[in-house]
Parts: C-alpha cells; structure tokens; sequence
C-alpha cells in the first residue's frame, strides 16, 4: 500500500511561528513535526510516499528529507500551487497512486500514539469504499463529527457542528480506495471556495461505502499552541 501525507497549509493559528517555515517542520520533541509521520508509516510496512506541500515549503521539505533514504522510505513530492482544500491536494496524489486500489492518506499535524497496522489490515478486509480513523475528544465541535445510522454505521460528517451528537471526532487518517478522484471531480468548491474532504467523507457515506475504525491511543492535530506543546511533552521521549 501508497501513503499520501499532506503538508501544506498556512497554518495562521501557528502564527509567526509559521511565518518561518511550514508548519509541519516545526519541532516537536526532538524532532521536526513531518518526521513522525514518516516513522508511523514505516513502521507500518509503508515505504512509498508521496509528499503534498506548497511551492514556498517545498525546497526546505527536499534538503531535510531528500529521497527519504534516511527514514527507510522512497519519497515523491507533488506542488500544491495555492490553498484550495485539502481535497484539492488529494487530487494532486492520483498519478502517484495510479493502478494501486487502496492507499493511505494522512494530514502531517496528526500525531498520534497507537500503530497504524491495524487499521490497514481492517481496512484491506474493506472490498471497496472509504474508512476514517475516528477518535474520542473533550471538543469535538473543534472537528468533522460523524453522526452514526440504527446500524452504527457513520451516516454522515457534520463539520464543527455547534451541538455535536457525539464526542468522536474524524481524524487527519483516511484510507480510500481509486474511486476518491472520481468523488473529488463531483465535488463544488465550499463556500470558502476550498474542496473539502468531509464532502467527500460525505459522498462515499451516502453511497454506504464509509467505515470506521476507533483510535485508542493518545492523538492530536498538532494546529494550536496548545495542542503544539503537548505533542512535544508526549513525543519528547519517543525517539532518541
């Protein structure tokens, strides 16, 4: 299986910090932000990457990280030349991902405590469709919350919803099968003029192809301060 780790952003609510460099290469622990991606994914029996970040991130991502040889893995990178959703930098993957049925996609500021393998041999149980990492959070409202059918099956994705119907949050993990380029086609532009990936989340729950998997782990986004520093208190000793 591919992963695809998008990395690109403004991060504003990191600001200035991120007037300096690309969110995901701030520190975090002892390491910059992007590398624990690449780990959990290796660790997972996940060695060919593609790289998503914009064109004033990109030349910082290649002299730190190179080909990836230092990580155990084989990167590619891909331009995303303005902010238009995450979507967008997903549609970006689909020649990297090619013929491959099922692949991985991760947001770099999700860091998180648990293994990735299972959720991978779950989803490659899965015959076709999507699957979201979902986690259980004090402030879902902050988050995509996915609201649950008779059957528990995730019926749809309320983005930031003011009164949240559960305390799941989805997370920044997504596994997809090739149908996702297809769905991001169909997609309109959000009124903040982004394709947004909780629509497609949406569209594949509609046809009833979304499933779930729960993380019990420690997880954050990594997106404010807050969350900044409690990752570089947990990963701190993670690495040496």
């Amino acid at each position: 299986m591919r992963a695809v780790i998008l990395a690109g952003g403004t991060g504003t609510r990191l600001f200035p910090l991120t007037k300096l460099m690309n969110k995901h290469l701030l520190p975090v622990g002892r390491l910059p932000m992007i590398c624990y991606s690449l780990i959990k994914l290796r660790e997972a029996g996940i060695t060919d990457i593609l790289l998503v970040t914009g064109r004033e991130a990109a030349g910082m991502f290649t002299d730190f990280l190179g080909s990836g040889r230092d990580y155990g893995i084989s990167l590619t990178y891909r331009i995303q030349e303005q902010a238009g959703g995450i979507a967008q930098a997903l549609e970006l993957a689909q020649p990297f991902v090619g013929s491959e049925d099922k692949f991985l996609v991760l947001l770099g500021d999700n860091l998180f405590e648990e293994p990735l393998k299972p959720h991978l041999e779950a989803f490659a149980k899965q015959s076709e469709g999507a699957m979201v990492l979902l986690k259980q959070v004090p402030d879902p409202e902050r988050y995509g919350v996915p609201v649950f059918d008779a059957k528990g099956r995730i019926e749809r994705i309320e983005e930031k919803p003011e009164q949240p119907q559960t305390d799941f949050c989805v997370t920044g993990i997504y596994l997809f099968d090739a149908s996702v380029f297809t769905l991001i086609h169909e997609q309109a532009p959000s009124q903040r003029g982004e394709l947004e990936i909780t629509d497609v989340n949406n569209a594949y729950a509609s046809k009833g192809m979304l499933r779930h998997s729960r993380m019990n782990g420690w997880w954050t986004d990594a997106g404010t301060f807050e969350s900044l520093q409690e990752a570089s208190i947990k990963l701190m000793g993670t690495v040496p």
